[in-house]
């Protein structure tokens, strides 16, 4: 075979470093940049932070948060179809799903809501030190305060007893010879203990160890404790009708059984467990100003950076050879300090554009939230759609309507009989408005739900309206009623 020679041109992109780490900082989150940032200053001598009273000198090396000038953000090479996310709800429901297991969250328990913010009293000790100091106030003999002392490191967060005392029996050592019984002899002086329900091996039964402490002229007392036995399922699925027969009683009896099983703790050692707040940092704050709304960037979420002047006059003045790796380092921090500052402005540049399109929702609420798609900021702004999914993806926007996802904005459209298009957002705060004014006696149904959204020109069907009740964490209709 005869080898030949042949010359054909062609075109391709190259990423340059300073382009790649420009597309990775736009990706970031601010505490993820924050981070990153602070890499970057253990590592290289000729960056720094800016002082608080850095004068204008520093200017032309220093990342400033002033007003946002247009610039171009990286699209790179990746032109792949973007997300589209629809935005996500929560409502808060006193339902009795949870009551068949340990892992429910109602009534006085206490609340685990990401999205709430409120301060908690969190105790100090842990579960397990809590039921040591009370085992060290028992008179109990070296054998018997062992087996409650190994109960108690078997129970798990919440205070439940996961596992069968045949299976802790077998965890033992033979030669001790302990059996289940001597075992359930120990665990009766675990349930004794504070916090009341601890030490039971399903809900069922914590809930029935609550209800034991009480006082016994406790209205509804001796009905609530034959339901933690043994109608729990019926509660759960609100079967008021047969509850009533079984119990014998009316209306205001089942009401006054279920509200006293919600005022009890479903995870009596959650006050103790060990709980990581999770912080939302803003990037851009919207007010309104002189009639409009207007983004402008947190500046305390921003790093401010500039050049180390001591080295940067060093290479300044010695430009040999052997100054190769500082220079190499003043590049990278120009780089940086170029690329922060871009990834800002660009942020601004979309928060702005999402407050004009949106300027209806900062008014009068979700409700009033327009169907929005990334395409439509991406040809506002001349971006590519994979620059508006990066900016939007981890960074926030507090308003005066609660702190959002950029990508909360965006999301799905549904028609209107008028040839227009709604939200999903909107729909979706409808359906939760429309159930929260519901006659808790003859709650709404989905098909009920679709109708009245119809009398308002939305063509919502039945399944849409079930996808977006169950998104919004709201129980089915025979769920929601009560007697």
């Amino acid at each position: 075979m005869k080898q030949t020679l042949q010359l054909k041109l062609s075109q391709h992109l190259t990423l340059t470093p300073q382009l790649q780490q420009s597309i990775r900082l736009l990706q970031l989150s601010t505490i993820e940049l924050n981070a990153e940032v602070e890499r970057m200053l253990q590592e290289n001598p000729l960056l720094e932070k800016a002082d608080a009273d850095a004068d204008e000198a520093d200017g032309p090396v220093t990342y400033d948060a002033g007003g946002a000038t247009p610039a171009a953000s990286p699209n790179g090479d990746d032109r792949g179809a973007p997300d589209e996310p629809a935005p996500t709800s929560s409502i808060d429901n006193n339902d009795f799903g949870d009551y068949g297991g340990g892992d429910g969250e109602w009534g006085g328990g206490p609340s685990s809501d990401d999205d709430e913010f409120y301060p908690q009293q969190v105790a100090s000790s842990t579960l397990r030190d809590h039921l040591n100091a009370q085992l060290a106030l028992l008179n109990l003999p070296l054998r018997d305060r062992q087996l409650v002392a190994a109960l108690i490191d078997a129970l798990d967060e919440d205070g439940y007893l996961t596992s069968s005392l045949e299976e802790i029996a077998g965890y033992l050592p033979e030669e001790l010879g302990i059996d289940a019984d001597e075992l359930k002899i120990a665990l009766n002086f675990v349930q004794s203990f504070e916090p009341a329900g601890v030490g039971a091996r399903d809900c069922a039964e914590s809930l029935a160890l609550q209800l034991r402490v009480l006082s016994p002229d406790t209205p509804y007392l001796a009905m609530a404790q034959k339901v933690v036995v043994e109608h729990l399922a019926l509660l759960a699925n609100r079967d008021f009708a047969k509850l009533k027969r079984l119990l014998h009683t009316d209306d205001e009896g089942v009401r006054g059984v279920r509200d006293l099983i919600r005022s009890l703790a479903p995870r009596p050692g959650a006050a103790f467990a060990k709980t990581e707040s999770n912080y939302v940092v803003p990037d851009v704050i919207v007010r309104k100003t002189r009639g409009r709304w207007v983004a402008a960037l947190n500046e305390a979420a921003m790093p401010k950076l500039r050049l180390n002047r001591i080295y940067a006059d060093i290479l300044t003045r010695n430009r040999d050879s052997s100054n190769q790796q500082l220079s190499a380092q003043l590049q990278e921090a120009k780089w940086l300090i170029r690329n922060v500052q871009q990834r800002f402005d660009t942020i601004l540049r979309v928060a702005q554009a999402i407050v004009e399109r949106q300027r209806r929702f900062f008014d009068h609420g979700e409700v009033a939230m327009r169907p929005m798609v990334l395409r439509e900021i991406a040809d506002m702004l001349s971006l590519h759609e994979s620059t508006i999914s990066r900016v939007t993806t981890q960074k926030y926007m507090l308003t005066p309507r609660g702190t959002f996802e950029l990508k909360y904005f965006f999301g799905s459209h549904v028609a209107t009989d008028t040839g227009g298009a709604a939200s999903a957002t909107a729909i979706r705060a409808l359906i939760k408005q429309l159930i929260g004014a519901e006659n808790v006696k003859a709650p709404l149904t989905d098909s009920r739900i679709a109708d009245l959204l119809g009398e308002q020109g939305i063509l919502v069907a039945r399944r849409t309206i079930a996808k977006y009740r169950e998104a919004l964490a709201i129980p089915p209709v025979n769920l929601r009623k009560t007697p």
